[in-house]
C-alpha cells in the first residue's frame, strides 16, 4: 500500500520556490527520486498562494519512507530549510486502488 505525504513549504518573498529550485538544481531530489521505494517527488506552486510550494512525496511503503527519513541527505534538506525559514505543513495519505475511480477519469 502506498503512502503520499504532501508538504506545503511556506517562506516569503519567493523563498519558498528558490528552496524547491535549490534542491532540484543541486541534484538532492533527483537523489531522493532514485531512493528505492519513491514513487513520485514532485513540486509545484498553487495559484492562488506564490509564497506556498507544494511537494507530493510518494513510496511504495512506510519502510522505503523510514529508510528515506534516516538517510543522510534528511540533513541536507533540513539545513535547506533553516537556510529559506520555511515553515511546513504536511497531509498523509494511504493508497488504495479503486476501480469505481476509473469511471471519472479522463484519459
Amino acid at each position: 500500500m502506498s503512502i503520499t505525504v504532501n508538504l506545503y513549504y511556506t517562506g516569503k518573498n519567493g523563498s519558498a520556490a528558490a528552496f524547491a529550485k535549490e534542491m532540484e538544481e543541486s541534484g538532492i531530489a533527483a537523489e531522493i527520486r532514485a531512493e528505492k521505494g519513491n514513487l513520485r517527488y514532485d513540486y509545484f506552486i498553487p495559484m492562488n498562494d506564490s509564497e506556498t510550494v507544494l511537494l507530493i512525496d510518494s513510496w511504495e511503503s512506510q519502510e522505503a519512507l523510514d529508510v528515506h527519513h534516516a538517510s543522510p541527505m534528511m540533513a541536507e534538506l533540513a539545513a535547506l530549510r533553516e537556510k529559506y525559514d520555511l515553515h511546513m505543513k504536511a497531509e498523509r495519505y494511504i493508497g488504495a486502488d479503486n476501480p469505481d475511480d476509473e469511471r471519472f477519469i479522463r484519459k
